[in-house]
């Protein structure tokens, strides 16, 4: 039986099709005014440049079709971390996006399947991602699927000018 869906690692050419997705990801966190990445930026993180031939993170995207032809539905982008306690890489998911056309046809569900079967195959010890305070339905969702909303932990986030500040600050 054939899946009614095709997920599949991006490609250089599929770089515009992962900006819009991120750009309507931004529209739905109401978020917009903080996208600055380019499909530059996209390239170069997903397969490495001339000052770094490493990748830093990967990319999955989903097709509501199972030959994967016209526009992606969906995205995943994530990338490995690292468990002092459990002395294992993890897998983070930063970003899971579904256009809200697309939502209630189980692609997000198949995007989180995909990736902890990738975790799983990789020997990692979990697979973790945040979730909006305010996106009640999304934190339902994933605990459905097994995942537990952790109440005690909190991003901490440095960017811009203070990032700046900071990294200029002597050791002490």
């Amino acid at each position: 039986m054939k899946s009614p869906h095709s997920i599949r690692s991006v490609l250089p050419a599929d770089v515009p099709a992962l900006h819009r997705l991120v750009q309507g990801l931004a529209r739905y966190e109401r978020l917009e005014d903080m996208v600055v990445s380019t499909q530059e930026d996209f390239h170069s993180a997903l397969f490495g440049n001339a000052k770094d031939a490493r990748a830093s993170v990967e990319a999955i995207l989903l097709w509501p079709n199972a030959g994967g032809s016209g526009e992606p539905a969906a995205f995943a982008l994530f990338f490995p971390n690292f468990s002092t306690f459990l002395g294992k890489r993890g897998l983070y998911l930063e970003d899971l996006f579904v256009e809200p056309a697309h939502r209630g046809q189980g692609y997000g569900k198949a995007l989180l399947i995909h990736l902890a079967r990738l975790a799983v195959e990789r020997g990692c010890g979990r697979f973790e991602w945040a979730v909006l305070d305010w996106n009640i339905a999304a934190q339902a969702f994933y605990e459905r699927l097994g995942a537990k909303v952790l109440p005690d932990w909190r991003i901490t986030r440095v960017t811009g000018d203070a990032l700046t500040k900071l990294a200029g600050l002597g050791v002490e």
